[in-house]
């Protein structure tokens, strides 16, 4: 016969030895209802939150009318309950995208004013309202309802000034927008302009073939139109034009022929450069006569000959200009970079500044050189010794105290 299991002895085995191996009694029920409660309460709060973000305008409108209630059968726990909870959920839904509305809808240098004006408003109307709450009666809150119409008159008084910076905040950001705009579309239109020129210019001075051809009525239209656009463009666009002008060799002195007065190849491709006797296709003349051209890039241009009395030149990008017999006279050179930018031909020790009536001489440099008299220099940067020894000897008394590196051991050409 088959014995029955529950009568049967609690198993066990035994070793070679005789000794019996027990099992591992279970483990206590508090351990395991402990790791059970650990794993239950993530889920919980889960649970409580998917809930909360299911439902919030139920919860919420729901604990305010706790809250009215709590207030109508005077029961301050019952009122505070309801204001916890619905300060609680209203966080729990406000708080995950509040940064992104903080930041789109209040300007950076409104934040702390908000904040700091919310604060007030909230203490000036919790000190109002409880204002009477200790004094004795059969209520435990009293509200101080006179003192609270009177704040309802200050807070209204405060919305419509609000109401009133806002519409001028908006206002002004519709001027910046507006100015933004207007600026860009100037620039483009003024660049517009200046395309129209740069082809006219090609267009008067070029024939069907591709070579330069510039009868001097062309030339004479060249200079006009030069002119005119000149005068009607920003620093910018000037030197734009001038770059322009420069790099396509319209403002260099040209070697000419002595009968038909065209331009001269050189046999390298281009046109043979003539500074003593040549012509130049477009000359500016007084177009730049005190004009601003202060922070404009005009690397590589030729300025040769050109008026620049009282032309304001401030932090503008020189290399390698060529300014050789311009007139600097009271122009301001502040913080320019003047590396390898040509004031004269020749030495400095033999250059002179040009004159109306003198032929110059190229190779000694006599008469080649910039009329740089009471010129501003100040802080200009990357000057050579050679440049520095030439305007210290022919920009006057006043210009040379300007210079960096001051002027000892330069003798004062000029005499004034």
């Amino acid at each position: 016969m088959s014995q029955n299991p529950q009568s049967q002895a609690p198993t066990s085995d035994v070793n070679g030895k005789g000794q019996e191996s027990i099992s591992a009694p279970p483990a206590p029920a508090s351990l395991n209802t402990a790791s059970s409660a650990s794993e239950v309460a993530p889920q919980t709060r889960s649970a409580t939150l998917a809930y909360l973000k299911r439902y919030p305008s139920f919860i919420i409108i729901t604990a305010i009318l706790l809250t009215i209630v709590g207030l109508a059968v005077d029961s301050v726990w019952l009122a505070l309950t309801g204001l916890l909870v619905t300060l609680v959920v209203s966080l729990i839904l406000i708080l995950p995208s509040w940064s992104n509305v903080w930041q789109q809808v209040i300007p950076d240098p409104w934040r702390k004013l908000v904040v700091a004006t919310l604060g007030l408003l909230a203490s000036a109307t919790g000190l109002l309202v409880l204002s009477t709450s200790n004094q004795q009666g059969t209520r435990a809150i009293r509200i101080n309802w006179d003192a609270v119409g009177a704040l309802g008159e200050i807070v209204g008084a405060l919305g419509q000034i609000a109401i009133a910076i806002l519409a001028v905040y908006v206002a002004w950001q519709q001027y910046v927008i507006s100015r933004d705009l207007t600026i860009q579309q100037n620039r483009i239109t003024q660049q517009q302009t200046i395309d129209a020129y740069f082809q006219g210019i090609s267009d008067l001075t070029i024939n069907d073939e591709g070579l330069l051809e510039d009868w001097p009525q062309e030339r004479a239209i060249a200079d006009g139109r030069t002119a005119a656009i000149l005068s009607s463009v920003d620093a910018s666009g000037k030197a734009k034009i001038l770059r322009f002008l420069s790099q396509s060799r319209l403002l260099t002195p040209l070697q000419r022929d002595r009968r038909l007065g065209r331009p001269m190849l050189d046999g390298a491709g281009g046109y043979s450069e003539d500074r003593r006797y040549g012509t130049r296709v477009i000359d500016l003349g007084v177009m730049l006569a005190a004009t601003d051209l202060a922070k404009t890039d005009l690397r590589w241009t030729d300025l040769s000959d050109a008026n620049l009395v009282r032309t304001n030149l401030s932090d503008c990008d020189l290399v390698m200009a060529n300014m050789s017999r311009a007139i600097l006279y009271e122009a301001n050179l502040t913080n320019a970079d003047l590396k390898g930018t040509r004031f004269f031909y020749g030495k400095p020790e033999t250059a002179t500044p040009r004159t109306r009536h003198d032929v110059p001489n190229y190779e000694t440099g006599e008469y080649t050189g910039t009329v740089v008299e009471d010129a501003n220099f100040t802080n200009v940067q990357r000057l050579s010794e050679a440049q520095r020894y030439y305007c210290c000897a022919w920009c006057g008394e006043n210009a040379r105290q300007t210079i960096p590196g001051g002027c000892e051991g330069v003798p004062n050409k000029l005499g004034r």
